[in-house]
């Protein structure tokens, strides 16, 4: 081996060894995705003023528009193929078929969509923390996702819902666009040790833990699309990610149910895709190592691959320790925030604030919403460490992640930091917030302009 290959064979390896385990201990963005989304959306008036809709099993969808949805999902798959880079095929038994089998007309749309075919999809609603259940029953989080780790729906009430029951389009909308984090982009990959990863043709998984329980979830929900080039050039893995996959396909199911008459699905879908476009609004997935220069990295993956772990099991901790911080500090203050019932509080204030319209295109997920996180990432990751307590994010032997003190945080940065802290993270997050404000907004309006609805012909 020549020298120089054994550098880029050290360099390489480098990255291999910080990702296969960082990726995967911070697969999450948002807590609650449904708390951004309600809010962002009361302010649009497509979807405050939209009429009811009719609750709709997924199967009476799939079988009505069988033969429809057969040249959808090959007309996407085509579009995928001319579109993505490193987009890797559908294997062509996976594509769906009117005429199948239709007792199974779920799990082939499942497969032909390539999400997770244990994925409940059941008729329910995630409730706001103000929201009252109106004798709906409550919907134990078990039967809504197989994941083991449901720490973050702690708090969260969801109740079922009846076909044909009328429930706004506004619910529907935040419920679905948490959905993804239940398990739809878990065990896709061939080492994740599943029957769909084996059939899906996606490969070996690029980054994140295959081994951790929503790890495998990480390449569907990052997006690394602005490093330096000598990252991709030592770590080109980075580079196969499904984010803009998933955004677009959310964007023609859920135009192509409106078109056809099924609201409900039509608004369900486009939640899905307000889900990842959060995700890349999240600085921690759409950077590598927010502020770890790329030289550090690879001096601290260099000494792992010789066998001095110490460095970088502690540059991992102290990242997904912040990563989880401010998750949760987001989480807990949008929490106060509806519960205190108030129109002044500022991170709801923002998400339903007034923005100007934007244009929506297929690149607005990599070029603006991923560009614009990207950039705000060394300040967030700063702000994180300057304004929490040193204990939740500047000690690499504190588990955040597993922490009992989680719920604390917010007294605990009043308490240690003052209030001077928790407004400079409040800001950090409000741009954050606004991001997702304007881009969500542009994405459904595309969506709904696309298909033809108007607030007062909106079909039930």
């Amino acid at each position: 081996m020549t020298e120089l290959n054994a550098n880029l064979w050290f360099a390489s390896g480098v990255f291999c060894v910080l990702w296969v385990m960082f990726g995967g201990q911070r697969a999450h963005a948002w807590s609650e995705h449904a708390l951004l989304t309600a809010a962002v959306f009361e302010g649009q008036s497509e979807v405050r003023d939209a009429a009811p809709v009719k609750v709709e099993p997924l199967e009476s969808f799939l079988s009505a528009e069988a033969e429809k949805l057969e040249k959808l999902l090959a007309d996407e798959e085509e579009w995928a193929r001319k579109n993505l880079r490193w987009y890797r095929p559908r294997p062509e038994e996976l594509a769906f078929k009117a005429g199948g089998d239709a007792g199974e007309i779920r799990k082939r749309f499942c497969r032909a969509i390539r999400i997770n075919p244990a994925s409940a999809l059941k008729l329910y609603l995630q409730l706001l923390p103000n929201e009252d259940q109106q004798g709906r029953e409550v919907l134990p989080i078990n039967q809504l996702t197989f994941l083991k780790d449901t720490s973050t729906w702690r708090k969260t009430k969801m109740v079922g819902l009846s076909p044909g029951e009328l429930v706004p389009a506004l619910a529907v909308l935040a419920t679905a666009s948490d959905e993804p984090d239940l398990g739809l982009d878990v065990g896709l990959f061939s080492d994740n040790g599943t029957e769909c990863g084996l059939a899906y043709g996606f490969g070996r998984q690029p980054f994140g833990n295959p081994n951790l329980d929503y790890g495998s979830q990480a390449p569907f929900h990052m997006g690394f699309y602005h490093e330096r080039r000598i990252v991709y050039f030592f770590a080109g893995f980075l580079k196969e990610s499904y984010p803009e996959c998933r955004v677009h396909l959310c964007k023609t199911l859920s135009r192509f149910a409106f078109e056809t008459g099924h609201s409900y699905w039509g608004w369900r879908f486009a939640g899905w895709g307000l889900h990842y476009i959060g995700d890349l609004c999240q600085p921690y997935h759409s950077t590598v190592l927010p502020d770890v220069s790329t030289l550090r990295a690879i001096w601290i993956g260099g000494l792992s691959s010789i066998g001095v772990e110490k460095p970088k099991a502690k540059m991992i901790q102290l990242v997904s320790n912040r990563h989880l911080a401010f998750e949760k500090f987001a989480q807990i203050e949008l929490h106060r925030e509806y519960l205190k019932g108030e129109t002044n509080t500022p991170m709801l204030a923002v998400l339903r604030g007034t923005n100007s319209a934007i244009p929506y295109n297929d690149r607005t997920p990599r070029d603006r919403v991923a560009k614009f996180s990207h950039t705000k990432a060394v300040l967030t990751d700063r702000t994180v460490t300057d304004c929490m307590p040193s204990k939740y994010v500047s000690d690499p032997y504190f588990e955040f992640g597993t922490s009992s003190e989680q719920d604390q945080l917010l007294d605990a940065i009043r308490s240690g930091k003052g209030e001077a802290a928790v407004a400079r993270l409040t800001a950090v997050c409000c741009d954050l917030l606004a991001l997702y404000r304007d881009h969500g907004r542009a994405y459904l309006h595309a969506i709904l302009s696309e298909s033809g609805v108007r607030r007062t012909d909106m079909p039930r």
